[in-house]
């Protein structure tokens, strides 16, 4: 039996989880800044920072009661030390090393990435989950603010990166879009609710040419909508819309060619790989669109996590912890921040 106390700080969420076996889902406690982030229409990267040093010491002391664990219950300490946001990172890595120190305790380095790979791991109750053993080859696909990215997946701790973005990432577009829109933060969310009202063939946003063939791009689509918005009213000095803008249709028909892009290189990807099922993750993975285009397009089976798991959490950087804990990895004092950390 191995309990591992996992600290996740790599953006705005402040959390911690106690994760046994890498599946049981102990604890797991998180503290969101996205009503204080939410006047800037995006992550205010000093403020997040600060907003961590003063949330660390409570999360963890309320996952370490909710766990009705002692510290000498726990077998190792994990923390996501990129890529993410540098002050945000150092919080997080900064106070597991402490922990791990003081408590005599192996240290062990996430990459956040593969904390939304192992999220599938995790035996916690949700219609998209996996029911039974997942066999490799996996497709995964991550899509969130700062990530859109394809890999399979060959065994445990072992990836090949097929696709990436290009530009922006598809979370980031969904929080321009949105803000362009007034339609507030974050974008995802906000996209889907207006877009559920709207026409998603009211406008034709083309797809991108890439010389990658699993590569993303949503810059154009972004930029496209800013266009379309122009020619259909003046949008005002402070950035407001005039009544009458089809907001909705402007959000159906964005939704629809991001959407288009991620399900096409995906499912393309998992035929050409020859992947046994497809795994998503990240913020956009709760898209209903995303799930429900991949899910019927795929002709192998498709697995999302819960809401809670998609965004950021700790549960999942715990459950990546253990397979690198049973492979014999440990982290040294000198493990610094990486805010570009690719997973290879």
């Amino acid at each position: 039996m191995t309990r591992i106390l996992a600290i996740e700080t790599s953006c705005d969420e402040t959390s911690a989880a106690v994760v046994q076996d890498g599946r049981q889902v102990l604890s797991n406690v998180v503290a969101s800044q996205m009503d204080l982030h939410a006047k800037y229409g995006g992550v205010f990267p000093e403020l997040a920072s600060r907003l961590h040093v003063e949330a660390i010491v409570p999360v963890i002391s309320e996952t370490m009661e909710k766990a009705h664990l002692d510290w000498k219950d726990l077998d190792a300490i994990a923390v996501t030390y990129g890529p993410g946001l540098a002050g945000s990172l150092l919080v997080g890595v900064n106070a597991a090393k402490g922990i791990a120190l003081g408590r005599g305790l192996p240290l062990i380095g996430i990459n956040h990435l593969e904390g939304h790979v192992y999220a599938a791991w995790l035996q916690v109750e949700g219609d998209g989950m996996p029911k039974e053993e997942l066999k490799f080859p996996l497709l995964i696909l991550i899509v969130s603010g700062g990530h859109s990215e394809l890999f399979l997946m060959r065994d445990h701790l072992k990836y090949d990166r097929l696709g990436q973005t290009v530009d922006d990432a598809a979370g980031e577009a969904f929080d321009k879009v949105a803000r362009l829109l007034n339609l507030g933060y974050p974008g995802g969310p906000v996209i889907e609710k207006a877009a559920a009202k709207g026409n998603p063939a009211a406008y034709h946003f083309s797809k991108p040419k890439l010389d990658g063939e699993y590569d993303f791009s949503f810059s154009g689509i972004k930029t496209a909508v800013l266009r379309e918005v122009q020619r259909s009213a003046t949008i005002r000095s402070d950035g407001s819309l005039p009544s009458g803008v089809p907001v909705p249709d402007f959000a159906a028909s964005f939704q629809a060619s991001a959407v288009d892009q991620l399900c096409d290189k995906t499912v393309k990807a998992a035929e050409a790989t020859g992947a046994t099922a497809i795994l998503m993750g990240g913020g956009v993975s709760a898209n209903t669109a995303l799930r429900t285009a991949i899910k019927t397009r795929a002709h192998v089976p498709v697995y999302w996590p819960p809401l809670w798991l998609c965004t950021d959490n700790a549960a999942m950087i715990g459950a990546a912890a253990y397979w690198r804990f049973m492979a014999g990895q440990r982290a040294g004092w000198d493990l610094d921040v990486e805010p570009s950390l690719r997973l290879e």
